[in-house]
């Protein structure tokens, strides 16, 4: 019988240690905003979600956070519990967006599970080492990528906050804060 699972608050090094023990294909994430875990009666922990900043610069704009890691010990709906309060945490900290990304040959199925939906495929990428900067290879490389979301519908959506007024006779092309 699968052990009945509960919320807990999971600090930043306990979550890395629990990642690094259990997830398949990735170290820990350098960063997180917050991290959550799924424990049993007794207090053992059987999964971990990390939540930070968007890793893609261009999703990181203010109102935007990304499941970075997710590990769990094989317990049945841990992954779906932790996506479900992921989404429900960001949301309350004024969030209206959260991504996360799956490896071509996982299904989904947690991601479903917590009403989170595909938007996008990614194609398989070469790496990201470049002559000019070098980077070692993380074991992911030429594998494709799904792009999910858990997100406000668009009339809900809090818009970005508004450029700063102007002083007057500036003519300096304006940048967002």
């Amino acid at each position: 019988m699968d052990p009945r699972l509960h919320l807990v608050p999971v600090r930043a090094r306990d979550a890395k240690d629990f990642v690094r023990a259990w997830h398949r294909h990735h170290p820990p994430p350098a960063g997180q905003v917050f991290a959550i875990g799924a424990a049993d009666e007794a207090g053992i922990l059987h999964a971990v979600a990390i939540v930070g900043r968007p890793v893609a610069r261009h999703y990181d704009n203010g109102a935007t956070l990304e499941v970075t890691r997710i590990a769990t010990d094989g317990t049945r709906n841990a992954n779906s519990l932790l996506l479900g309060a992921a989404w429900r945490a960001a949301k309350a900290l004024g969030y209206t967006r959260l991504i996360t990304f799956t490896q071509a040959g996982e299904s989904g199925a947690s991601l479903h599970g917590a009403g989170w939906r595909l938007i996008a495929e990614r194609p398989a990428r070469t790496g990201w080492h470049t002559p000019s900067r070098p980077r070692p290879a993380h074991g992911t490389d030429h594998t494709a990528r799904f792009l999910w979301e858990a997100a406000e519908p668009p009339h809900r959506r809090t818009p970005e906050p508004a450029l700063p007024a102007r002083p007057a006779g500036d003519n300096l092309p304006r940048r967002r804060p």
